[in-house]
């Protein structure tokens, strides 16, 4: 961890929304005026588009079903904490993106005058100069295992966590819609997955500093065949603040703040799901001030 240099990383699984946390740390950042470094998770994977079909194909002529993007064999953990402990010794490092469509490939091509495809990496390049905060959002900002600890370089965790019922729905909608996978091939996927998500996503949990949970109020018994996901106002945020004297949380303030908002246990809010991004800015906004002025 850093003074000087500090680390923010929102995790979460594949369709959990951690893009909707995102947004909200961009307008924090925006409206403070402060720089970030931002890393995108998928970067970190260590296999292309193609090399992880390959790889699969793989497993599966061995009599392994699991291997996924969840896990370590997909995934360079070692990178990862590499570059937390560079930028909170120095404020730099290395970043790369991941090229999730050919829009991508042609803006980051441009860029960097080089010629990768979609699914394929750009080239390692150093972090921009300057910035005040490293921001990472992706599968792995709090992973750890045993020649890796990628949380112990984390100042701020941030768990982006849905019941797992809402978290597949809004994955099967998500890529059948926005990437055009049929739904068995969805649910094919999520199978994969679950050793690894069991395994290396919900440890995370435990070591993130403020988890953000959406639970519906509307039947999603079988996620497989719903046709909606619920709204945030079919919804409640459930806000768990690890050590809620580490940020100096202020229970009554924030049930003041945010209307209809209620505790359930000593370290934890409800809010009304329509009320999340302003929760989010209200809770996160003072504690990354905090941050920026800690730095001084």
């Amino acid at each position: 961890m850093s003074t000087q240099h500090p680390i923010v990383a929102v995790t979460g699984s594949s369709g959990a929304g951690t893009t909707f946390v995102k947004r909200a740390f961009e307008n924090i950042f925006r409206r403070e005026g402060i720089s970030p470094a931002i890393v995108e998770g998928d970067s970190f994977h260590s296999l292309s588009r193609n090399q992880f079909k390959e790889a699969v194909t793989k497993a599966e002529a061995e009599g392994n079903n699991n291997f996924s993007h969840f896990g370590p064999e997909a995934n360079d953990f070692k990178a990862l904490e590499s570059l937390f402990s560079d930028y909170g010794n120095t404020g730099g490092g290395k970043k790369r993106y991941y090229l999730h469509n050919d829009d991508e490939a042609a803006e980051h091509n441009s860029r960097l005058g080089c010629n990768q495809d979609s699914g394929d990496f750009t080239p390692w390049e150093d972090l921009e100069l300057g910035t005040d905060i490293l921001f990472y959002e992706g599968l792995h900002g709090l992973v750890q295992g045993k020649d890796y600890d990628v949380a112990s370089h984390v100042d701020l965790g941030v768990g982006v966590v849905p019941s797992v019922n809402l978290e597949w729905i809004q994955k099967i909608q998500r890529d059948s819609a926005e990437r055009g996978y049929s739904e068995e091939a969805i649910v094919d996927t999520i199978m994969r997955r679950m050793p690894d998500y069991i395994s290396h996503i919900t440890p995370q949990f435990s070591q993130t500093d403020i988890n953000f949970q959406r639970v519906p109020t509307v039947d999603t018994s079988n996620p497989f065949i719903a046709r909606d996901i619920p709204t945030p106002d079919e919804s409640f945020v459930v806000i768990r603040f690890k050590d809620p004297m580490k940020f100096g949380i202020d229970f009554s303030y924030l049930l003041n703040m945010i209307g209809n908002s209620f505790i359930s246990r000593r370290n934890t809010i409800v809010v009304p799901g329509g009320k999340m991004g302003m929760a989010m800015e209200i809770i996160l906004t003072p504690i990354i001030h905090k941050m920026i002025e800690n730095k001084g």
